[in-house]
């Protein structure tokens, strides 16, 4: 612990790559959503409660009832965001927002991830693996003498178009504490196989320098992509960091998303399809709202072939790799915190 912070020490001996498999399993035990499998949606809610209580969090199910928003659908064979919108008449929902007393503070760095799968999908990759490292996040920061200005959430709806994101960025940043948010996203799935990591159309073009790194590495899928903003690129490198110094030295890729916070940066990402790439998550709303925000990915359907079908299982995911994610994302948001 230097000058008082939590380093990556402080968490690493400590994750338990078998825990998080159990989380996987359980929540991927079946499909997860509030309007096509609301059984196994209340089934996942109701066990990430009790992991967050039972790890000293407080927990509060902040539900919504909203109308007329335009989002995107979660039917079978769902296959990118931006290309499936629909208009929604109404959407009820709740997001789970878990605290411990310093989380309360200004400065709060919020940690989340969606809770949803697709209509058909068990959603391991998508996107139990996200939910499994929060989970083993809120143990290891329940851990520190002092508890942190960190808080998490469990968002309801992402699949439907960040339907809860959006709402809980405009709750919890209305009184301007949201000092930054980690977003996990899609993030268990690895592979190191030459050529198992694709590239979006116009990717070259628009981000040369991630690309060319990504076809230096032999566009193997072996690494954590991280989506930042200039507003979050020090939280970006501090996790860089933080991942490689694990026992697994993760390797990932900092992927600056140029547009500017704020609506302009919304509507830029809709003229520019491979900037709205880097959007296709519930980092975006706060973004949208001018709160630094980091996504962590593994970039779903451009390496995971089960991405959005009955074949995203738990036996397709790296638990050692998750692992070192969970000690890495802990340290960034102590430290992102504590700056």
């Amino acid at each position: 612990m230097k000058h008082g912070t939590p380093e990556l020490t402080d968490f690493e001996p400590f994750v338990d790559p078998l825990r998080i498999r159990r989380d996987v399993e359980f929540l991927a035990a079946e499909p997860r959503s509030r309007r096509r499998a609301p059984h196994g949606m209340q089934r996942a809610e109701a066990y990430v409660r009790h992991q967050l209580t039972s790890a000293g969090w407080q927990v509060e199910r902040q539900p919504f009832d909203l109308r007329w928003k335009i989002g995107s659908t979660d039917r079978h064979g769902h296959r990118a965001l931006a290309l499936k919108p629909r208009l929604h008449r109404r959407l009820q929902g709740a997001n789970l927002i878990a605290s411990q007393a310093a989380a309360h503070t200004m400065g709060t760095v919020l940690i989340g991830a969606h809770l949803d799968s697709v209509d058909g999908s068990p959603g391991a990759d998508d996107n139990a693996s996200g939910v499994s490292v929060v989970l083993e996040t809120a143990r290891l920061l329940a851990r520190l003498p002092i508890a942190p200005p960190v808080a998490l959430a469990l968002f309801d709806m992402e699949e439907l178009g960040l339907i809860g994101a959006r709402h809980a960025a405009r709750e919890l940043n209305g009184s301007g504490r949201i000092a930054g948010m980690i977003c996990l996203e899609s993030v268990g799935y690895f592979t190191d196989a030459p050529g198992s990591q694709q590239l979006p159309t116009g990717f070259s073009a628009a981000f040369p320098r991630a690309s060319a790194a990504a076809k230096a590495n032999g566009l193997r899928g072996d690494f954590t992509l991280v989506v930042h903003r200039r507003s979050s690129a020090a939280a970006a490198a501090l996790w860089r960091h933080a991942a490689a110094a694990t026992s697994m030295s993760l390797p990932s890729l900092l992927l600056r998303d140029p547009r500017p916070d704020g609506l302009l940066g919304m509507l830029i990402g809709l003229a520019l399809p491979p900037a709205n790439h880097l959007g296709r998550s519930d980092h975006a709303p706060f973004w949208n709202r001018r709160v630094p925000a980091l996504m962590l990915t593994d970039t779903a359907n451009f390496r995971n072939p089960h991405y959005h079908r009955p074949t995203d299982l738990p036996g397709t995911l790296d638990f050692q790799r998750l692992a070192a994610i969970a000690a890495a994302t802990a340290a960034t948001a102590v430290s992102w915190a504590a700056g």
